[in-house]
């Protein structure tokens, strides 16, 4: 337990905010020596648009299992003044420590005590909270082929692993108008205002509260100076959905966006950005999961849907069997109280190398692994 909380101190210590790419390259330094010390292999650095990724792969055959995380994080520099890092009354606190750090260290940690990774790869990216624009092509890479993917994402509520996760969008809708004075002749202008009001409200339509579809008009902006008609405005949209159709089908819609003045252009950009991390790709897992934790006498596993996502969507989207959540549990993840319960690392860190452990080792007698994500027969 002391390793492991002297591991997660040193990488909540070097802080990494996802936009500062000197900064991620530190910290990926940071988690390359933790790595090396507990793995006696040094990883590849892998730098993409300026950012650096970790990727550690055991064997020479081919992939079976992915423990997937992340280093960045969304907070700023300094915010270890404001929210130093501490351990006290079984909790510790620090920024990023929930999202990811832990998670992070309980990988490493988890891959150590495993006799025989031949099979296994740990991939740790530094640009997952700005939606992994580097890394996307990156993880797809590495999950190809995989039985399994295990995502160090911190669990949901109460310690549930998230085994379902809601698909994202994004879009940027921009209008043009034509410029005009507001007093002498606003009828020459085309107001773009009015016209992103427009968009907004058949944008907002297309969500579907009983499919669970949600399409948020998050930020607003329109005009220059109080005088003008606005010749220009946009609006940027958030999708998320729990079904590959529904995500299929909200893209058409916006895609298919039309004016409503005359004389106003429409322009839509973006498109999806995470398919959705569906329920069936994470049964066979999650199965194996709770008999594996009944085994450790960890108690009963609990599963949880989240409208967040993660980089466990890309891997299930290109068909890897893929259980999230695997991380820390605690709260507060990207706020103040952001926390990790200390009681339960060495618990889910146990766990974890026990499904590394059982789906390397099941294979069938003509030497195939059987897929636990497919039919769930992967038991010890």
């Amino acid at each position: 337990m002391s390793d492991l909380l002297a591991d997660i101190e040193t990488l909540v210590r070097c802080e990494s905010p996802s936009s500062d790419h000197d900064a991620v390259a530190r910290s990926a330094e940071v988690v390359a020596e933790v790595g090396l010390r507990l793995l006696d292999v040094e990883p590849e650095r892998i730098v993409v648009d300026g950012v650096t990724h970790l990727r550690w792969r055991f064997g020479g055959g081919p992939p079976r299992v992915l423990l997937l995380g992340h280093h960045d994080t969304v907070w700023p520099h300094g915010s270890l003044e404001t929210h130093p890092f501490s351990v006290r009354d079984g909790v510790l606190r620090g920024p990023g420590c929930f999202d990811m750090k832990a998670g992070v260290v309980m990988a490493l940690h988890a891959a150590a005590t495993v006799a025989d990774r031949a099979g296994l790869s740990i991939l740790v990216t530094g640009d997952e909270e700005i939606g992994s624009p580097s890394s996307r092509a990156l993880i797809e890479e590495t999950a190809v082929g995989c039985d399994a993917a295990f995502v160090l994402e911190a669990s949901a509520d109460g310690g549930a692993l998230k085994c379902r996760r809601k698909g994202v969008s994004h879009y940027r809708v921009e209008v043009v108008g034509r410029a005009a004075h507001a007093g002498l002749e606003p009828e020459k202008g085309v107001n773009a205002g009015i016209e992103i009001a427009h968009q907004i409200l058949a944008v907002a339509a297309l969500a579907d509260p009983v499919a669970g579809t949600s399409v948020t008009p998050t930020v607003v902006s329109a005009g220059t100076t109080v005088n003008t008609v606005p010749a220009a405005a946009s609006v940027a949209v958030d999708v998320r959905v729990w079904d590959e159709a529904e995500q299929l089908r909200v893209d058409r819609a916006m895609r298919k966006l039309s004016p409503v003045l005359e004389g106003a252009e429409v322009r839509v950009t973006g498109g999806i950005n995470r398919p959705p991390l569906e329920a069936g790709s994470s049964a066979g897992l999650f199965a194996l999961a709770q008999d594996l934790a009944g085994d450790l006498g960890l108690g009963e596993l609990t599963s949880a849907s989240v409208g967040g996502a993660s980089d466990g969507n890309y891997t299930a989207g290109i068909g890897v069997p893929t259980l999230d959540g695997l991380g820390a549990v605690g709260g507060g993840a990207h706020a103040d109280h952001e926390h990790v319960v200390v009681a339960e690392l060495p618990r889910r860190t146990a766990l974890l190398a026990a499904l590394v452990e059982n789906v390397l080792a099941k294979r069938d007698p003509s030497g195939a692994t059987n897929r636990a994500g497919e039919s769930g027969t992967a038991r010890r």
